[in-house]
């Protein structure tokens, strides 16, 4: 099993080699995470974006790799480049998008179009990795899906799964996260957690062990879960968390980043090829972490 991001690199660096297409390229962060990638051997990259600015910054940043890249002009026209890169997904010249210096919801809408877009009819979602002293935890989703009914909590577990199975998790442990470990009326998501934890149990969703409602602490503190008196072969072992809503997800995987200084990164799946959307504002480090996952 993957138990860090410096085997998710080696394991990526293991098989064939894919090939990332970057929407809007012309950003630092994007085109340093494309020069890591191709060093490590991990993906090769399709810059598509402002032709213009795109050189500058090869020529000024990376004068090594100034002519590593393919790089296709659609000037500044964000709707157009996304398009683009979609269809070089679409006809196979690319495996994995990476967003550059477009607006998520841009290059969302254009995936999703029902023509011309990435959709499978499955629900897409955002599953984040973040490393611990010890291993891999996944959580989801901070960043699509803003209130989940029921339907919609099953597809993310099963997106989350997904990406354990890839991380040789044959077996993950995934715990529906509330405020509370029991079932209360009053709130919605622990009596999800409850039907959902009953559906795994009766072999409705394969590939996992799922429990809740677990709080935070009892998910994945096994002292904590001992202490409250629960028996779960989930609480105090989670490897994917499913938070309640987007708002608790998305403080949460900033809060890893920014306060407690851990490793992430991050896929959407769901569609028929995995997106990136890290934030403009990530290290280029961290996109290139994204690319290693995606690319499992």
């Amino acid at each position: 099993m993957v138990k860090n991001f410096s085997e998710i690199i080696n394991k990526a660096k293991k098989q064939n080699q894919k090939t990332v297409v970057i929407a809007a390229a012309q950003s630092v962060s994007a085109i340093e995470a494309a020069v890591h990638a191709k060093k490590e051997n991990i993906a090769n990259s399709l810059l598509i974006g402002d032709m213009k600015a795109i050189e500058n910054i090869l020529k000024e940043k990376f004068p090594d790799f100034a002519n590593a890249f393919e790089i296709e002009d659609t000037g500044t026209d964000l709707q157009k480049t996304c398009k683009k890169s979609i269809a070089a997904v679409r006809e196979k010249r690319a495996d994995i998008i990476l967003k550059g210096t477009v607006d998520t919801a841009i290059l969302l809408r254009e995936v999703l179009d029902k023509d011309a877009g990435l959709a499978t009819g499955d629900v897409i979602s955002d599953v984040l990795a973040f490393e611990t002293k010890d291993r891999l935890i996944l959580m989801s989703d901070g960043g699509i899906v803003t209130y989940p009914n029921l339907k919609e909590k099953i597809a993310i577990i099963k997106n989350a799964v997904k990406i354990a199975h890839a991380f040789d998790n044959t077996l993950p442990k995934v715990a529906l996260l509330a405020a509370v470990e029991v079932v209360n009326p009053k709130m919605e998501c622990t009596v999800d957690a409850a039907i959902i934890s009953k559906m795994n149990q009766r072999n409705q969703i394969k590939g996992c062990i799922i429990d809740g409602p677990l709080a935070f602490d009892n998910a994945i503190d096994l002292e904590a879960a001992k202490i409250k008196g629960i028996e779960s072969d989930v609480a105090g072992n989670a490897d994917i968390l499913i938070f309640p809503n987007i708002e608790s997800a998305n403080i949460f995987a900033k809060t890893l980043t920014y306060y407690a200084n851990f490793k992430v990164a991050h896929v959407v799946v769901g569609a028929q090829a995995p997106i990136l959307i890290p934030s403009r504002a990530d290290t280029a480090e961290n996109k290139m972490l994204c690319i290693a996952m995606a690319a499992l």
